[in-house]
Parts: C-alpha cells; structure tokens; sequence
C-alpha cells in the first residue's frame, strides 16, 4: 500500500479484512508510529486499526515481495512516488491506481504514468463511490476494478472482495479512469452551488449537465458510454456532490460560502479543473461547467457570474450530446 492518509488506511484494512498480508508505506514517520500504534488520528480520527498492518517509511521494504501494489497517493504526486518505487517493485506485479485525478502539468491520465514509469507492471484501477471512513468501518461499499486485460481485473477483484466489500470488473481501463477524475470537479460545482444557497434545483441541473460533460470528454478518449453509468461515473459523481464527506464537495461549499480556502484538506478537483478545461478547449469538446469551475478557482469569475453565463447560453435540444 503506497500511501499513508485516509484511503490508503482504509484500503489497507480492507484487504486486511481480504485475507491479505498487507505492507503501508507512508513517509511520515509519526503517521508510522500512529498505525503501529492503532489509529491514524490525522487522516481518520476514531477509527481502530486492526492488528496486522505493517507500516513502514521505507518504500524498498514496503514493496519487499510484495505480489500487488496499491498506489494510493495523490494524482497530483503519483509521478514523484512511482519514481521512488521504480527499481523496487517487483517485475509483472501489477499495480492499482487508488487516487483519480488528471496530472496537470502534461495532462496524462494515471494509467500513462504508471505505463511510463513501470513499464513491466500491468496497470488497473480501483474506484467507484466510496468515502475512506466508510469503508475502514467496514460498511457495505461497491466499487469496479478495471484493467486493459478483463482476466487480471476480474483476478484483482475477486482478491479485493470480502465481505463488505463487493469489486466489479471491467475491461474498460480508460472509461473508470475518466469518471473518477472529472466527478471531483463537478463535485467542487455542487459544493459551491449549496454554498452559494442556489437552491436544490440548481444542484440537480448542475449534477446531470455535469454527467453529460463526463459523458462527452469520456466518449473523446474512447470511454464506454455503460463505463460511465456505472459505479466509477454516475455512482461516484452522486456521492461526491451529495455530502460534506467529499473534500472536494467540502473546498465548492467553503468557495460558495466566501470562507478562507487555505488549509482546507486536499481536493483532487482543484488541479484536475484546470486541465480538464484545458483539454476540452483543445479537442473542441463543450464542457462549460468544467469551463466555469476552473475560471472561478482561478479567480477570473465570481460564481455570480459563471451562473450567469451558464443560464444564458444559448438554446438547444436536451438530448444533443
């Protein structure tokens, strides 16, 4: 388990509850002694951490042996960590991507990073909607596991499985990876939306114009339109713009209030906005509420004034996707 906040815990007693003998590399070393110790009170305060999770700082003997590898640092960091681990893990083991998210400077998807840094480790991805403090206590969470090869995704889901946790598979690698990466804007835009008091009709428009934006970005990068309806698309985009337990629904509610941002807890939206609109700008793919969120996060509108011009675009068909 590459990564010590609050999913890579949780993930970490998940497949501890699996049956597995599971290694944490964090490179905090009072994040360390915190697990060793039974908790990890930064990350998920009050929850017990089972004995039997071997926490270490040091990455060569976390990956020590180690016959699958979950990447569960941020997006944004993935690149720095994957070099560190290149050399130490082992060839053919594969490798899932726990974290979602767009890199922002190159604009690559995770998996291309993966590919490019550990060219010998078969690359998937575990997502769909879960919250980290759900699934460390254990309750009912259904999530996908996609990979390019359907046996290993299949294989990497049955061993994830138990008993509260139920793994899909697919085959559709680049589909999860989409829906994961582009929900945490929408849920920034459903954040600020409440925060905003825009009203609950506001959010819903918001919410399903946002699914019709994921539904075209995803067709653009080859994504499987029933990729996208499942639990890595609209599953994770409903969780995530309904709660507070959402960082980045949490970062929109704060932006939509007119509270301090600095010092609010990491929001993977933040920079996947950014490019995201980016991207949409240069394959010609209308997404204006991706538009609208990385020019308020950039400071160039208020979000008076992105409601504004979203109202009055012009008309057109619902259904012209």
């Amino acid at each position: 388990m590459l990564g010590g906040g609050a999913w890579g815990t949780a993930l970490a007693l998940a497949m501890l509850r699996a049956g597995h003998f599971v290694r944490l590399y964090a490179r905090d070393p009072d994040t360390v002694a915190a697990i060793d110790r039974g908790e990890n009170p930064h990350y998920l305060p009050g929850i017990a951490i089972e004995p039997g999770i071997v926490a270490t700082s040091d990455i060569a003997a976390a990956l020590d042996g180690a016959n699958c590898v979950l990447a569960v640092t941020p997006a944004q960091s993935l690149r720095v960590v994957l070099t560190a681990a290149a050399g130490h893990v082992p060839s053919g083991v594969p490798l899932v991507l726990c974290a979602k998210g767009i890199e922002r400077d190159t604009g690559a998807l995770l998996s291309s990073i993966v590919e490019e840094n550990l060219p010998d480790n078969p690359v998937a991805a575990l997502s769909g909607p879960s919250f980290a403090s759900d699934v460390a206590r254990g309750l009912p969470t259904a999530v996908v596991v996609a990979g390019r090869d359907g046996e290993l995704a299949a294989d990497l889901a049955a061993r994830f499985s138990a008993e509260n946790l139920r793994c899909y598979s697919s085959d559709d690698l680049i589909g999860v990876e989409i829906g994961g990466a582009l929900k945490n804007v929408f849920a920034i835009a459903a954040g600020a939306v409440t925060g905003a008091k825009l009203g609950a009709s506001a959010q819903a428009a918001m919410v399903t114009r946002g699914f019709v934006e994921l539904r075209r970005i995803g067709a653009a990068f080859g994504a499987r339109p029933e990729t996208l309806m499942g639990l890595s698309g609209l599953g994770d985009l409903l969780l995530t713009c309904s709660s507070a337990q959402s960082r980045n629904f949490a970062y929109g509610l704060a932006l939509g209030q007119g509270k301090e941002l600095t010092g609010l807890p990491l929001a993977e939206g933040v920079p996947t906005a950014g490019i995201a609109a980016r991207i949409a700008a240069e394959r010609g793919i209308e997404a204006p509420i991706i538009a609208a969120v990385a020019a308020i996060l950039d400071g160039k509108v208020t979000i008076g004034q992105a409601v504004t011009a979203l109202m009055t675009r012009p008309l057109k068909t619902e259904t012209d996707i």
